[in-house]
């Protein structure tokens, strides 16, 4: 009878940069983590999660192994999305990839302006997102109104932007952009009213 059991994939090892093997030669018999670019150092230690792998040194401090971490989270930069064209877009590709959050979107929204696609009778246009949610789509930057092709728009504060939502929509940033986001309307309200409460 033939042997069907399948041999476990050994993870191919990336080739470990200089300072990785300047690290090995230093402490023989350690593992050396490879953290994401984007993880900022002066946040402090990474989080399991910005952990791209990690490398074990042996006795002689050379490069034996490696081993992918399964938890990791790619960044923007790590999933060669094209740069963000603004704050607000940085802010949802670091949201959408959990290095932000939708707390930091709506920071970055509360001052900004908005261009939004609009009807013959000067109403919004809104759409259904792949999941089913009611949204007006948004964009925060040119770059993301033209990527979305021809059709009139107006710009507007994000203030203005809200008050034209309809009952139930969200705002869809972004959607021809690297990455979109359906955005939870109600703490971007209490955002822009703490904003108007402290002008």
């Amino acid at each position: 009878m033939n042997d069907t059991t399948a041999t476990p994939a050994v993870p191919v090892m990336p080739e470990p940069p200089e300072d990785i093997r300047e690290a090995a030669r230093r402490a023989p018999e350690h593992w050396l983590g490879m953290v994401d670019p984007a993880w900022d150092e002066a946040e402090g230690p990474p989080p399991g999660w910005a952990v791209i792998g990690r490398w074990r040194s042996d006795a002689a401090g050379e490069i034996v192994e490696w081993q992918e971490n399964d938890t990791y989270r790619p960044s923007p930069e790590a999933l060669g999305w094209a740069p963000p064209t603004d704050p607000a877009d940085h802010a949802v590709q670091r949201a959408a990839t959990g290095y932000g959050t939708p707390e930091d979107v709506v920071r970055a929204l509360v001052d900004s302006e908005l261009a939004v696609h609009v009807r013959p009778d000067g109403g919004v246009v809104t759409a259904v997102t792949p999941e089913g949610t009611a949204v007006v789509p948004a964009f925060t930057a040119q770059l993301q109104v033209d990527a979305a092709g021809r059709l009139a728009y107006r710009v507007m504060s994000c203030r203005e932007v809200v008050g034209l939502l309809p009952a139930g929509h969200q705002l869809y940033l972004n959607p021809a952009g690297a990455v979109a986001l359906a955005l939870e309307t109600q703490p971007l309200l209490d955002a822009l009213t703490e904003t108007g409460d402290s002008a």
